[in-house]
């Protein structure tokens, strides 16, 4: 089955797409003006130390302090802080750690305010960007993610990730990093480093090293708080995380990130260079893709699903709450068991899907349609853990409870994807409404006065209800525009748009004001 990763570039933002047989199954946004983002390094400052609840609050530059718990300090915080001091006084000009002489380790059961002095300049890294009222989660554990693996300075453990399970190959990795690692630094071996050779290995380790050392370099005379580490590329990053073999193509529509791409990939994976294209037509590379009207279809409070059942999704102060129904399958199974179970599966399937597509956290609670046998409640729970098999999140799910709840816990570690679907009226009272409207009117009007300007070919860009709307029946709106002013209007609808929105081009798509 075919896996795209479709990638929208704006003015501020890009918007990254996975689709999988062109269904899509997951989208991010990168927002230029997203200054705490997760990995992000900051030399801040601690204001206020509260043993009741034995964390801190840090001032990261962020209108709302970043809150910092004991455990989240790391075994090696009195060293990193040690660290830390002689960079800032001038002391340390070499950023190796093998001559650095270690602190006592951190104690498991300790108080934070024995540790952590407000004022007293602090290297932490963003676990959790800000969400709805509250600053980021921080952790003073540092870690740089690379391709294959994950460099943690003031530490000496080798760890290999949980999903590669074979055993041999385990050793064999240890083996290796043991072999390169620099000393004073621990690694993390991740997934795709399966198979990959000790040169493959170092090359990127050596990599981290020197992020590290830049870093460092940054922290000297650097007032605080300040970002001194950041992903130096949003796009790249996300290639790291989620590109493996699997996918077949990589579509874009801007040159530079192109470039980039190709460049990025010429390193890793030189056989998958011819992967990445580049989408230059005068459609948006969303239209083109279907993701447009995917969207739309997927983020509202009811999702269809195949078969007639759909899902509700509620979002609360505290948790996801979903509901599923059957809707119309209802009177078509021989059995109300049969039923249940079919409808559960999919809707299964499809949570697993919106869990990944909204980046949904927190506690999420489901409620299925009930069913008697036990051996049914088996079948549903196993088909939900292996849905989420692939989900890159930390999660734990719970088998149904007698009342048909399967609850679920995901890693939050960014603002939920939380995309408008109604629109307001525009009769003004106030409401919203999933209805469409006609603007033809005012459409005639303007079409009418660039006619009379002299345009000679003109494409009209509008939403799909109102494209249709001009193109269909008999005789259509287009028709009568032709057989008034002698002139084909080309009419593209576009799933992008809202009810009340439209543009005119001209022959080189250039928008008619």
């Amino acid at each position: 089955m075919d896996k795209e990763i479709i990638i929208r570039s704006g003015a501020s933002k890009i918007d990254y797409a996975i689709t999988k047989g062109s269904r899509l199954i997951e989208l991010y946004q990168d927002e230029e003006e997203n200054k705490f983002a997760v990995s992000d390094i900051f030399l801040a400052k601690p204001k206020k130390v509260l043993s009741g609840l034995n964390a801190a609050f840090v001032d990261v530059g962020y209108v709302k302090d970043g809150f910092l718990h004991y455990h989240d300090l790391g075994p090696g915080f009195l060293t990193q802080q040690k660290f830390t001091k002689q960079i800032i006084a001038g002391r340390r000009k070499n950023f190796a750690l093998k001559d650095i002489k270690s602190e006592n380790l951190l104690d498991k059961g300790g108080s934070i305010d024995k540790v952590v002095v407000p004022g007293q300049p602090v290297l932490v890294q963003v676990v959790k960007e800000p969400i709805s009222t509250k600053g980021p989660r921080l952790s003073a554990e540092l870690s740089i993610p690379g391709r294959y693996v994950v460099l943690v300075p003031f530490s000496d453990r080798i760890s290999i990730s949980q999903k590669i399970e074979d055993r041999e190959e385990k050793s064999r990795l240890k083996r290796l990093v043991k072999s390169i690692k620099p000393e004073g630094f621990g690694v993390i071996v991740r997934t795709v480093a399966k198979g990959k050779l000790v040169a493959e290995l170092d090359k990127d380790l050596q990599n981290l090293v020197s992020k590290w050392e830049q870093m460092c370099a940054k922290i000297h005379k650097s007032k605080f708080p300040n970002k001194v580490m950041t992903e130096l590329s949003r796009t790249n990053s996300l290639m790291r995380d989620v590109f493996n073999s699997t996918f077949t193509s990589i579509v874009v529509d801007d040159q530079e990130v192109f470039n980039e791409l190709k460049d990025y990939l010429r390193n890793i994976a030189p056989e998958k260079e011819s992967i990445v294209k580049f989408h230059n037509a005068r459609t948006p590379i969303f239209e083109k893709y279907g993701i447009e009207r995917q969207i739309k279809t997927s983020f509202g409070k009811t999702v269809s699903m195949s078969k007639g059942a759909y899902l509700v999704i509620e979002h609360t102060e505290a948790m996801h709450v979903v509901d599923v129904n059957s809707g119309n399958r209802s009177n078509k199974a021989d059995s109300q068991e049969e039923t249940a179970l079919e409808t559960n599966l999919i809707a299964a399937t499809e949570m697993a899907r919106q869990l990944r597509l909204r980046d949904m956290g927190g506690i999420i609670v489901i409620d299925f349609i009930d069913m008697r046998k036990a051996e049914n409640r088996k079948k549903l729970y196993e088909h939900m853990r292996n849905e989420m098999a692939d989900d890159r999140a930390k999660h734990k799910i719970l088998p149904p409870s007698k009342f048909g709840l399967i609850q679920i816990t995901r890693q939050r570690v960014r603002q939920e994807v939380n995309i408008k679907t109604r629109e307001e009226n525009p009769n003004g009272n106030g409401e919203e409404i999933p209805a469409p409207i006609t603007v033809i009117q005012r459409i005639t009007e303007d079409l009418e006065r660039h006619i009379k300007s002299g345009v000679k070919r003109i494409t009209l860009n509008a939403h799909p209800f109102v494209a249709a709307f001009i193109t269909k029946g008999y005789p259509s709106v287009r028709s009568k525009w032709f057989m008034k002013h002698q002139k084909w209007i080309k009419v593209m609808p576009r799933d992008a748009y809202t009810y009340l929105e439209y543009k005119f081009k001209d022959k080189d798509g250039n928008e008619l004001s």
